[in-house]
């Protein structure tokens, strides 16, 4: 992969990223701040954004969203290391509270 097609493909994400955050927090607030990550103010200004200004920060050469599973426990939750299937409902649902408790303490 060359490093304009990289670039393309992180425009690319960002416009997504930011079409989808908006059309979550138009459609459910509380909801949109749990599955993004995001402050109740962020998701404010998110929502204002004009189609104009979406595209222009899509554009830049840098990722607007992160990665929040920054840990192992949450990954091996997610990935079901060494766990049958029948505990895959189980591992994920112990995740997302896990991720859940890291959003109300950046919250």
């Amino acid at each position: 992969m060359t490093n304009d097609q990289v670039l393309m493909e992180i425009r690319e994400a960002n416009l997504q990223y930011l079409m989808l955050a908006q059309s979550l927090i138009r459609a459910d607030r509380e909801q949109a701040l749990f599955r993004l990550g995001i402050s109740d103010e962020t998701a404010s200004l998110l929502n204002l954004l004009t189609p104009a200004q979406v595209l222009k920060i899509a554009s830049s050469n840098t990722l607007i969203c992160r990665m929040r599973v920054d840990d192992d426990l949450v990954w091996a939750l997610l990935t079901n290391h060494g766990k049958g299937t029948a505990n895959d409902a189980v591992s994920r649902l112990h995740a997302s509270i896990l991720m859940a408790g890291r959003h109300q303490e950046a919250a």
